[in-house]
């Protein structure tokens, strides 16, 4: 039905192409059951609205309210869009994209940096029910071919050049090798040989948005296997998420939120970030890079008063932060995320910042955990936090799935009103990843203390966490068996103390193969067009892997290699 918050046009609709599309079937994503529906319901979760009716509702309330500050290259190119202002852009770019045959259903691929486009777009896909994929600066062409070819999708949204990389290269690239990919959108100045996406902005029309339990978006999983899986997102599910961490994190009208991460990734968007700031009414402030040297400055001029960091860049901060000469006593609230925040490193955080520190552990799949701003000081460093919701449900459990006792450590599975019952398109990876009774196996090793708070003790899939970034081994390693030399190859991680973890392929020659230097390797694996952060950080070249009993590589072998002198170059590995 049409949405009744969007604008009656002043000039007439234009013909809207049919779109090629085909809008997806409900057997593409998984959903929750009706009577856990009916539940979330009726316990105020799920509230029947849209990211679309929400920004209009926003831009009703205040419209003069400045909701994005993007700072440019520096105070004479900072930008202050408004609610008012946000909210008419992403109904005038929602009507350029339906005159271009985007439509409810359609897919596409959004790789935009931290500029204020990034909500443009999809609050503009929002409205009309097109579906954005969240794609991230760093990812190359291995991964965004990969992205549109599995989607469909219908367009490709990116900024011309940003931190030194030309993504209109990239976008030719690919849609070279993806023939249905109809368009691609370039943010910028220069379109070169595609669309500038200001060129889209036309008079609004009338549009057949979303129903609230409809999806919203797709999420990219950084899960274990070599192909991502997408993560459907729905209105209702993810709204909710907003206004649970809003409440937790006392985020508010007065709140501005700087926004140091990628604004695509799921703890800068929804923990409690962008998207919950906006619900909120507060102000985003957009930080083009997450060092000191940057984000201070920012912090002084906006009076910050909120923020989130993966653990190595709060570590960064909490060492710049006692010499820097700009104000951070803005600075209420540091979120810490993405990754586990180790006990000494988070007890600097108020003597550096002289703010409070919450522990964030969630993933793009749903579940969200955070320790409390009342929270003893040693519950904030010593535990990952406790679920968002009441109705979040958490099993800790043997390799039996047989529930453990608190305090035991296991594996952590949920299932809630905001976590996913299964991937987008993937049956058989959700025949494996959710229990038949619609529990998520997240894959982490947990805790569970007397108390509800969670403490993540690692994670059983074979995945590594770089900094806050996953790296799924098997794609990393499909890389390197395209190599000449290459006979067979193994991606473990290994401790890191700026990191947490990070990258180290272990490599068999081809017989009779001349033996590459290790940069070679990587350089090689760069050149494929795979991400800068899945280049290995230490290639290691072995005669043979160890394996289990029943002849599978131990890859439990291979990680204590590596960890028995990280950074180091270990002794061969032989076959066991």
């Amino acid at each position: 039905m049409t949405d009744p918050t969007t604008p009656a046009p002043t000039t007439p609709a234009p013909t809207t192409p049919a779109p090629t599309t085909p809008v997806p079937a409900a057997s593409d994503a998984p959903t929750w059951p009706a009577d856990f529906a009916e539940r979330y319901r009726a316990a105020g979760h799920w509230k029947g609205q849209t990211f679309g009716g929400m920004l209009r509702e926003r831009a009703a309330a205040h419209p003069d309210r400045v909701a994005v500050v993007d700072p440019g290259d520096g105070p004479g190119t900072t930008r202050r869009w408004t609610y008012g202002e946000l909210d008419s852009r992403a109904d005038r770019l929602a009507a350029g994209l339906l005159a271009r045959g985007i439509g409810r259903g359609d897919r596409v691929v959004v790789q935009l940096p931290n500029i204020a486009e990034f909500f443009e777009v999809v609050f503009a896909l929002f409205r009309i029910g097109a579906l954005p994929v969240f794609a991230l600066p760093a990812h190359r062409e291995s991964e965004i071919r990969y992205f549109c070819d599995f989607t469909g999708a219908a367009a490709y949204v990116i900024a011309g050049e940003h931190g030194g990389y030309d993504y209109r290269k990239l976008a030719a690239a690919v849609r070279a090798d993806v023939p249905a990919l109809r368009h691609v959108f370039v943010a910028g100045p220069d379109a070169g040989e595609f669309e500038p996406l200001a060129a889209l902005s036309a008079d609004p029309v009338p549009v057949d948005g979303p129903a609230p339990g409809d999806l919203a978006f797709l999420q990219l999983s950084g899960g274990s296997t070599g192909i991502p899986k997408l993560i459907p997102r729905t209105h209702d599910d993810y709204l909710y998420s907003l206004r649970g961490s809003n409440e937790i994190c006392a985020v508010d009208e007065d709140s501005v939120y700087l926004c140091a991460l990628p604004a695509a990734h799921n703890f800068p968007l929804s923990s409690p970030g962008t998207l919950g700031a906006l619900h909120a009414g507060a102000r985003v402030v957009l930080c083009p890079a997450p060092g000191p040297e940057t984000a201070f400055p920012l912090i002084e001029r906006e009076r910050v008063t909120i923020t989130g960091l993966v653990p190595p860049l709060a570590l960064v901060w909490t060492e710049a932060a006692p010499g820097t000469p700009h104000d951070l006593s803005s600075l209420e609230v540091l979120l810490v995320g993405g990754a586990k925040f180790s006990e000494q490193a988070a007890r600097r955080v108020r003597p550096a910042l002289g703010c409070t520190l919450q522990q964030v552990f969630g993933m793009a799949e749903g579940l969200v955990n955070y320790t409390r701003l009342d929270d003893p000081e040693e519950t904030v460093v010593t535990t990952q936090g406790r679920p968002i919701s009441p109705d979040d449900e958490i099993r800790v459990v043997d390799d039996e799935d047989e529930d453990l006792p608190v305090g035991a450590t296991g594996h952590l599975l949920t299932r809630g009103p905001y976590t996913i019952r299964g991937y987008w398109r993937a049956p058989e990876h959700n025949a494996r990843s959710f229990t038949a009774d619609g529990f998520y196996r997240t894959g982490d090793i947990v805790r569970l203390t007397p108390t509800g708070h969670l403490v993540v003790e690692g994670r059983a899939k074979d995945q590594i966490n770089r900094g806050g970034e996953k790296i799924a081994a098997e794609e990393v390693e499909n890389h390197l068996l395209a190599h000449p030399a290459v006979h067979d190859a193994n991606v473990v991680g290994e401790p890191d103390p700026y990191l947490g973890e990070r990258t180290c392929a272990y490599v068999i020659l081809r017989a009779g193969a001349e033996a590459p230097k290790p940069v070679a390797v990587k350089r090689f694996v760069r050149e494929r067009g795979l991400a800068a952060y899945k280049v290995p950080d230490r290639v290691e070249f072995v005669t043979a892997f160890p394996h289990t009993g029943v002849g599978k590589i131990s890859k439990k072998e291979l990680r204590a290699a590596a960890e028995t002198a990280p950074g180091t170059d270990p002794a061969p590995l032989t076959e066991s």
